[in-house]
């Protein structure tokens, strides 16, 4: 591979320091003069009219106004359109006119502090008249209870290869397995919080730490009737996504109340109403069949997945594609197909969650994969080994070709140092009366942006001052995940000058340019990557261009070393700073390239995990005695930061694995909306990782990179489920594996084997 001078360097994030001592400002932190306070007052009804009395919270002095349905603009949206032209049911208000789920957005309280809101929250008198409500996909499959419209079905998508039916009939075996997945809450460490105002020339800002500011901008534009360029939407710090901000929560309202009382507001969550409020991963109930022939290859594979999409249409339609479009991307299957439906029900609306549709169906069809291996006496990694994708193999779908898909060597190298052989041979013979011992794997893919489905472009303005510095102005969301590193490294290595010098801004609608899809599919390094090389390779040009010019140098004898070209065989060299100058003084023109890009190349990223535990089969409690994920990364710009990506994407998918999930009862009230009673995982719960980085250095991207932001919360939950199954015997295919589930399915084996 080759070497470069930033790219592929363990860099330091120069904010860190700010972050962990608490400097760092966030929304919350912004104040201005004369401003307002709001927070909403959300529905503890799943589904039901309602009538709002705020007389007492009115008469709390410092309560500014009460807005209800009545007082906002009745202009529909929906929260999931990210760009222009796309189709979706707009049904969504700002404030709702009937309740739909528990933490619908019933009022705003609207005061001078927020001491003085969170009294008058609490004042305000909300009486229900209850309507019948449908809680999951079973119930909303009956059309009993209409949630909207005319049924609950609110999409329906099949993507299909080949003939399925065919290659079951040619089958020697035929498996299959259902399983569940719960939905779950993004858990960032930063509540929702949004600030607006009117600036002097009478535009309307908005400040969020937000994933797509574009859309925000856009949105506000159609419910305000306002014209794009009033509207400045300015991506500021944030704690963390997770897609938690892909769709626009809080904004929208912080937006219409300083467009309406002309005075700025900042309208905030608390923790309980974020865990409700806010669209949440999508729950899923997905039947698998996979035909085999004896010698363990994979013939075809049947799909079913029943989406529980909530009370709003946010994502129904999106979450069946990006779902669906994983499975032709792993395993050589020529025969698939995949029907996908979408309800509505009266639970929290599904919506943008890490890797989007891909933990929900690798979760069910990675333990599949295993009960095949299983049924024909294969180790689980052999097998897979046996069927996973070439590299540069299509899509059978359709899609872009996989690129460089190095998927077999992480399963190669991981079972190495996994110790998967020897393990996977002996590790039963540690167990006891107590507790037992299993391991297992999982295999994942993800994309690296929305080529080949969705408009996938961004343009990038990069200017050069007199002082030899860099402003590269590019529309992207830092996460927290230190995007603008990255990509200061990507624009270091393209013009061969210190990051020190470099800049690279976040989004803002008024100074960056457009971007069309925002920091969502894994997207980011690899097409805003992508135009910054690009973009430093013209400015390079340009210096070149320059120097013929005005001083005569030919272009063959000019190179570029750390800011400065220098010329061959002779004692010259100029500054960058220097030659912007020359250009300007002498050829009048400002050292700037604008530029338009589009990827040609979306390739696969992937993964594949391993996990050893130790089940208690007297407390079903799980401990992760040892877990390594491998990654085909293409190429690490900065592995610094790729393994810290790793790290909390294995986190983030144990949690899933073993013990998150929003408990909603039949009457639709959540049960768990604090942390006190959503269990996550704490430090003390995730065993150090292990992590092998393959890098496959694919020439369709820039620099070799593939993304790995999402991919990295998939496998790690099946590999879980999949040891526990092994150290126990069972078949568990429901997720999360919590102490209840795993003492009723231990209690469902001992009845299955003392009946045989």
């Amino acid at each position: 591979m080759q070497s470069y001078k930033y790219v592929g360097k363990r860099l330091q994030r120069p904010d860190s320091y700010e972050k962990v001592t608490g400097e760092t400002k966030f929304v919350e932190d912004i104040k201005r003069h004369n401003m307002l306070y709001g927070k909403l007052v959300i529905s503890d009804q799943a589904h039901a009219r309602f009538h709002i009395d705020a007389e007492a919270a009115l008469q709390l002095e410092g309560v500014y106004k009460v807005l209800t349905f009545k007082d906002i603009p009745h202009v529909p949206y929906n929260s999931m359109e990210w760009y222009s032209g796309i189709e979706a049911l707009k049904d969504e208000y700002l404030l709702c006119d009937v309740a739909r789920f528990v933490g619908d957005r019933l009022a705003l309280v609207l005061g001078t502090s927020k001491s003085v809101v969170e009294k008058a929250c609490k004042l305000v008198q909300v009486t229900y008249e209850p309507l019948p409500c449908v809680i999951g996909v079973e119930a909303a499959k009956k059309d009993g209870t209409i949630v909207k419209g005319d049924t609950n079905l609110s999409y329906e998508k099949t993507f299909a290869c080949g003939d399925y039916e065919k290659a079951f009939k040619e089958a020697d075996y035929i498996i299959r397995d259902r399983g569940t997945t719960p939905r779950t809450h993004h858990l960032t460490l930063e509540p929702y919080c949004a600030l607006s105002e009117i600036d002097q020339f009478g535009n309307l800002v908005v400040f969020s730490g937000n994933q797509i500011v574009f859309a925000i901008q856009r949105q506000l534009s159609r419910i305000l009737n306002l014209p794009y360029h009033q509207i400045r939407v300015v991506k500021a710090n944030m704690g963390g996504s997770f897609g938690a901000r892909q769709q626009p929560m809080v904004e929208l309202l912080a937006a219409y109340v300083a467009w309406e009382e002309k005075r700025p507001v900042q309208v905030y969550l608390d923790r309980p109403q974020s865990m409700v409020s806010v669209a949440a991963r999508t729950s899923m109930d997905i039947s698998v069949a996979t035909a085999l022939k004896k010698d363990g290859t994979i013939l075809g594979r049947y799909v079913e997945a029943d989406v529980d999409g909530g009370a709003y249409d946010t994502n129904s339609m999106t979450i069946l594609g990006a779902s669906a479009k994983k499975l032709f991307r792993l395993y050589k299957i020529n025969h698939q197909t995949y029907v996908g439906r979408a309800y509505f029900t009266n639970a929290i609306p599904s919506g943008a969650t890490r890797a989007y549709g891909g933990p929900q169906i690798h979760a069910i069809t990675e333990i599949n994969i295993n009960h095949a291996a299983q049924a024909l006496g294969l180790d689980p990694c052999e097998f897979r080994l046996k069927n996973l994708v070439d590299p540069w193999a299509d899509d059978p779908s359709g899609g872009p070709n996989l690129g460089k898909a190095e998927i077999k060597q992480c399963v190669e190298l991981g079972m190495e140092q996994f110790q998967w052989k020897d393990k996977f041979a002996h590790i039963k013979e540690r167990d006891d009366d107590r507790y037992a011992y299993g391991v297992g794997v999982a295999c994942a893919t993800h994309g690296s942006g929305y080529f080949g489905a969705y408009p996938d472009f961004i343009n990038v303005e990069m200017d050069l001052s007199a002082n030899g510095d860099v402003l590269c102005k590019v529309a992207v969301h830092d996460q927290g995940c230190g995007t603008l590193l990255t990509l200061g490294q990507i624009a270091a290595e393209a013009l061969d000058m210190p990051l020190s010098k470099i800049r690279i801004t976040e989004a803002d609608t008024f100074i960056t340019p457009y971007d069309a899809a925002g920091t969502q599919a894994s997207r980011v390094t690899f097409v805003a990557g992508g135009a910054i090389k690009e973009a430093g390779e013209k400015m390079v040009h340009l210096l070149f261009e320059t120097l013929y010019e005005v001083k005569g140098h030919h272009i063959g004898d000019m190179y570029t070393c750390d800011g400065k070209v220098r010329i061959k065989n002779e004692d010259l060299e100029y500054t960058y700073g220097d030659i912007s100058t020359l250009r300007e003084k002498f050829m009048h023109e400002k050292t700037t390239v604008f530029l338009k890009y589009k990827p040609t190349a979306n390739p696969a990223t992937l993964a594949a995990c391993f996990a050893q535990v130790k089940v208690d089969k007297k407390t079903g409690q799980v401990d992760i005695e040892h877990f390594l994920a491998a990654h085909d990364i293409g190429r690490a710009i900065n592995p610094l930061m790729v393994e810290g990506q790793i790290q909390g994407g294995v986190h983030f998918s144990l949690g899933m694995a073993l013990s998150e999930e929003i408990d909603i009862d039949k009457n639709g009230k959540v049960k768990n909306m604090t942390l006190s009673k959503y269990h996550m995982l704490n430090v003390n719960d995730v065993p150090p990782i292990d992590i092998v980085l393959v890098e496959s250095d694919d020439d369709s991207a820039p620099y070799g990179l593939k993304s790995i932001g999402e991919v990295t919360a998939v496998a790690p939950a099946p590999a879980i489920l999949g040891a526990i199954n092994h150290a126990l015997g069972t078949h568990m295919c429901d997720y999360p594996a919590t102490p209840e589930k795993i003492i009723a399915a231990i209690a469902a084996l001992e009845e299955k084997e003392s009946d045989a």
